[in-house]
């Protein structure tokens, strides 16, 4: 019964986010996660500035579809799951990509850097994940505070120098490679930073969680008193 009653609500807060679904926000959160896979084709077919172009207009459309829903009133339950949602999805995939080419490296210590990739993709699975088992138990996942938009803002800046200037792939390096030193030292910002909004996220979490199992509790309690 448990396993069917969090599948309902599930399936009830999906339904819920039906509902005004159709805004010009959304269909721009759609369209940065159907730009994903043609960032991952021209990236790996080596057309690096097409591939620069992509995540920079999946990034505008990043800046403008939450000053459309507020200006407009177009804030939708489906706005505050799938804009996260098209975030992380590009994150993990920009992070992949990165990772698969830092492996390729002949640089040794280039090769071995590439692992400190993982860590903004298992944050960013976690968080993706953890949302749908929110969703599962009726809690609405907390939208982004200001260390997690703090922490994309310079992933994205990290990353697009990276995209830019880094030794193998960056599309303009034959301007200018950025140093192996200095290209660590902004990853490992970034990733701070992304661990710091990780950890900012889990005492909401655990909260709600207490507060809807409080929440269960007393309707057990209400329901056993009308019992007997």
């Amino acid at each position: 019964m448990g396993k069917i009653s969090k599948f309902s609500n599930l399936e009830a807060q999906f339904e819920d986010m039906g509902k005004d679904a159709w805004t010009i926000p959304n269909l721009l959160s759609v369209l940065r996660i159907i730009a994903i896979p043609f960032f991952v084709y021209f990236f790996v077919t080596k057309r690096y500035l097409i591939a620069v172009a992509v995540i920079f207009i999946s990034g505008i459309t990043d800046l403008f579809d939450g000053k459309i829903a507020r200006h407009f009133n177009q804030i939708s339950k489906l706005g505050k799951l799938l804009d996260p949602a098209a975030d992380k999805l590009t994150e993990i995939t920009v992070t992949l990509v990165y990772f698969r080419e830092f492996q390729e490296s002949e640089d040794k210590a280039l090769k071995l850097f590439s692992y400190v990739f993982l860590l903004f993709i298992l944050k960013e699975l976690s968080m993706l994940i953890g949302s749908f088992v929110l969703l599962s138990m009726d809690i609405v996942p907390q939208a982004a505070i200001i260390y997690g938009k703090v922490a994309t803002v310079v992933f994205y800046l990290v990353m697009g120098l990276l995209m830019l200037f880094a030794p193998s792939f960056g599309a303009i390096s034959n301007f200018w490679i950025m140093p192996h030193e200095l290209l660590m030292i902004l990853v490992a910002i970034s990733a701070t930073l992304t661990l710091v909004a990780f950890a900012s996220y889990i005492p909401d979490v655990v909260a709600k969680i207490k507060a809807k199992k409080n929440e269960k509790d007393s309707d057990t309690n209400i329901e056993t008193e009308e019992i007997k």
